[in-house]
């Protein structure tokens, strides 16, 4: 057998088990009550660890998952777009262009019309059009804190690009 796990391992390995079932079933309706049951916590003990892990909180996180998707989803398929936000999950199409607005920086509509499908692999284009977190500088001197945004970040490589 090997050697016990550190409470940073074991806790760790609960906040796995929960963001991977999110991954798993991020279509179907979760909440943070199962999600804690899943990683053996309180619901209130659970929110604080996971933002504490992953640097954001399991709703935020489980938006974005369904964004990634609802992205794939609107590149590679000429499904409406109403179709596409209830295959990742979302209950509204107005929650849903207005989540997919604000975590991408424009509306579903214009995301497909801005990206039709690329002949390479798809994990490429999920890692170039990925949600990443940006620091946004404070307006003025007298501000102490910064505000953190979301961005897509494209590579540059990503134009231009074909299979070969």
């Amino acid at each position: 057998m090997g050697r016990p796990l550190s409470a940073q391992e074991d806790t760790n390995r609960r906040m796995l088990r929960a963001r991977d079932e999110m991954d798993r079933r991020y279509a179907e309706p979760l909440d943070v009550p199962t999600l804690a049951a899943i990683a053996h916590l309180s619901v209130s003990q659970f929110g604080r660890v996971f933002k504490e892990v992953y640097g954001e909180t399991p709703h935020r996180y489980l938006q974005r998952r369904r964004v990634e998707r609802a992205m794939t989803l609107l590149r590679q398929t000429d499904r409406p777009v109403t179709d596409v936000a209830w295959d990742v999950g979302f209950a509204s199409l107005g929650t849903f262009s207005r989540t997919f607005s604000n975590v991408v920086g424009c509306s579903p509509t214009e995301f497909r019309a801005r990206h039709t499908p690329v002949a390479v692999p798809s994990c490429f284009i999920a890692a170039w059009t990925r949600p990443r977190e940006r620091v946004t500088p404070p307006a003025g001197p007298d501000q102490a804190a910064r505000t953190v945004g979301l961005t897509t970040v494209l590579s540059e490589k990503r134009e231009g690009v074909v299979a070969g």
